[in-house]
């Protein structure tokens, strides 16, 4: 059963979702988030969303991941830390060898809801109906990197 990463970057938080496709029936198999602490030094948080991310990378072996591709933000030093989480993704699955595609905010709308402006709600009561899963799922950037994870899921390459 192939199996599907999707990830939302980010330093603070970075969300995660795991799902598989069997049969044309998607099933969640994990989500979460890693955090880092606001205190502790760039480089180090970068280093540990790398560990961290590897290690949820090694224990589900996707033959896909994907991320979402950054938009502009009003906020440069946002964007930039943002990046850079980008970065450590990008290593850390090109490291494994695993296939990587990036799709922006609406391909994952559209992949999810049918709809490339769905708001965050919509998104997150979809993935909930889609994976049947009994809530929508917290932290939101786990939401968001679940519907990433369908997308990827259905991305036709």
């Amino acid at each position: 059963m192939p199996i599907f990463i999707g990830i939302d970057p980010g330093l603070a938080d970075m969300g995660f979702g795991v799902v598989s496709v069997s049969g044309g029936k998607e099933k969640c198999l994990a989500y979460g988030s890693i955090k880092t602490p606001a205190g502790q030094p760039t480089s180090e948080r970068l280093l540990a969303l790398f560990v961290k991310l590897g290690a949820v990378l090694d224990e589900y072996r996707p033959i896909r991941v994907g991320i979402e591709k950054l938009f502009f933000q009003k906020n440069v030093k946002t964007a930039m830390v943002v990046a850079e989480a980008r970065g450590v993704i990008r290593l850390a699955v090109a490291q494994r060898n695993l296939s990587l595609i990036e799709m922006s905010p609406a391909d994952v709308k559209l992949a999810v809801c049918g709809y490339g402006l769905a708001d965050k709600r919509q998104v997150q009561t979809m993935v909930k109906t889609l994976l049947g899963l009994k809530e929508i799922p917290k932290p939101d950037d786990a939401a968001d990197a679940l519907a990433v994870a369908l997308a990827t899921a259905h991305w036709r390459l």
